[in-house]
């Protein structure tokens, strides 16, 4: 139905048929959050939330981009004009996936898009990364590149990282383009290797929901860029080229020698323990444990909060009041500072939990969540 609207909406626009429309999802992350760029390991899967994008060739080196979503008419670039970092709308995202694809020598020579999203922005739930995979996937095809797509999503990371200007990892963009239906997907951010992990929730009388606090994040934001920056540091100290090598058994060893870098310890223990929690995690999926995974997401959020201190009373208050009444359990997920916290519970305790959090957040003045249910879905594709 959406691929439909969209598909009229570029007819409207353009005054023609698109060549094409694709789909590519945002995604929750389940555990693994902030090693991406400690070439750590992380587990994400696809949300049934969408970006879709309807396309067309140009060869006149003109990019034309339009969004149901924003206000506003078509905004029309040159291609020999796109600049990293000049563009602080969210016309950047697309643009920036067409700057990369040329800057890596591919030849695509201009398009109209139009483009439309139901991934809530600002949410933690990858809206820039699905962005760019669409757009990514729809101009692989048309203009036959035949990158696979673990490359697509690196030239997306690429495009965020410096056009957009925002320091994120690789598992927002691998998810989007990667992720199964009906599948978590364990991500080893170092070689991109990946596996399929089933993770069939509604089988098992289960259901895993997204509490969005309706605290807006953003990634460009100096905070996320502080952390990272931490992490180095922290590599560095200890001789290592990323964070992802120091053993979990040999932690403690490793804080000892920070001595009173009191904030690089409390980034290190983080990434070194969460990157333990997803092999955890993956374990347990695998011997058909599922509910057991619950105290670990809790352990993660205590870990974000405490260690890394991205998290925020809003998403605390999810977490703290989920587990009260009832969850299996809960944690924040995405980059911080806002965004969403997701909840695993037992069919039977969803509705008491969705009524608590929201009961929780009118006593706390804050403004009313969106709650929903998370179902492991497809990744990016060709609609029509």
């Amino acid at each position: 139905m959406v691929g439909q609207q969209v598909r009229d909406g570029f007819v409207e626009l353009y005054g023609t048929g698109p060549e094409g429309v694709w789909a590519a999802p945002g995604r929750v992350n389940l555990i693994g959050e902030h090693t991406d760029y400690n070439d750590g390991f992380v587990m994400p899967f696809a949300l049934p939330h969408t970006a879709v994008a309807a396309v067309s060739r140009r060869t006149d080196g003109v990019l034309r981009l339009h969004s149901a979503d924003v206000e506003g008419g078509v905004v029309e670039l040159r291609l020999d004009d796109l600049v990293p970092e000049s563009d602080r709308d969210w016309t950047a995202y697309p643009a920036g996936v067409v700057w990369a694809l040329r800057e890596a020598g591919h030849a695509v020579t201009g398009a109209d898009i139009h483009l439309a999203s139901t991934v809530p922005s600002g949410a933690g739930l990858s809206s820039s990364a699905s962005l760019e995979v669409v757009v990514a996937l729809a101009l692989n095809d048309l203009f036959e590149l035949g990158l696979p797509r673990w490359q697509l999503a690196r030239l997306c990371q690429r495009a965020e990282n410096v056009y957009v200007g925002a320091p994120t990892g690789i598992m927002d963009q691998t998810a989007s383009a990667c992720c199964e239906d009906g599948h978590a997907l364990f991500l080893d951010t170092r070689d991109l290797s990946q596996k399929q992990i089933p993770f069939d929730l509604a089988a098992e009388g289960m259901r895993l929901l997204v509490v969005d606090t309706q605290v807006k994040h953003s990634h460009s934001e100096g905070e996320y860029g502080k952390r990272r920056a931490g992490c180095e540091k922290g590599a560095a100290l200890l001789g290592v080229d990323a964070l992802r090598d120091i053993a979990y058994e040999d932690l403690d060893a490793a804080l000892a020698r920070l001595g009173d870098e009191e904030e690089v310890v409390r980034l290190v223990r983080h990434v070194v323990t969460e990157d333990e929690r997803v092999e955890r995690v993956v374990r347990l999926l695998e011997s058909g444990d599922t509910r057991a995974i619950g105290p670990v997401l809790v352990e993660g959020h205590a870990s974000l909060r405490d260690d890394f201190r991205i998290s925020c009373p809003e998403l605390d208050l999810v977490v703290d009041t989920a587990m009260a009444s009832g969850a299996l359990g809960s944690r924040m997920t995405g980059g911080g500072f806002g965004g969403s916290a997701i909840v695993l519970a037992d069919v039977a305790d969803v509705d008491t939990i969705t009524k608590a959090v929201e009961e929780a957040f009118a006593a706390a003045g804050f403004t009313a969540p969106r709650v929903f249910e998370a179902v492991p879905s497809p990744g990016a594709r060709r609609l029509v």
